[in-house]
């Protein structure tokens, strides 16, 4: 498993260079709600398993949750199911609006 910080994931995203990573957000609906990184894709902790078929196994995978520890165990489960490029946001999305979009909601 990769790590990533926010400014790091921010620079990726923003780079016409660089293949974009697929960003799962692995919040509760009502976090993802609240605010989300834009072209993010919702699937909760809880659905990851049932939905796994749904995610490419060669695609690059930003998981995202609040603080970095939901979406650490879920990109632990994705690599222990053939999951090659997987990669978690450090602090998750607290992080992002702290140090990348101070005009997102914090909660």
């Amino acid at each position: 498993m990769e790590y990533v910080s926010a400014p790091e994931l921010a620079a990726w995203l923003s780079d016409a260079n660089r293949a974009r990573p697929v960003l799962l957000d692995v919040r509760e609906n009502w976090e993802f709600e609240t605010c989300h990184i834009e072209g993010s894709i919702l699937m909760p902790m809880n659905t990851i398993p049932g939905r796994i078929d749904d995610l490419d196994e060669d695609a690059a995978i930003v998981c995202v949750c609040h603080h970095g520890a939901r979406s650490m165990q879920v990109a632990a489960f994705l690599e222990r199911n053939g999951f090659a490029h997987i990669t978690n946001l450090t602090g998750g999305i607290h992080a992002w609006v702290v140090q990348v979009d101070g005009a997102m909601p914090k909660y």
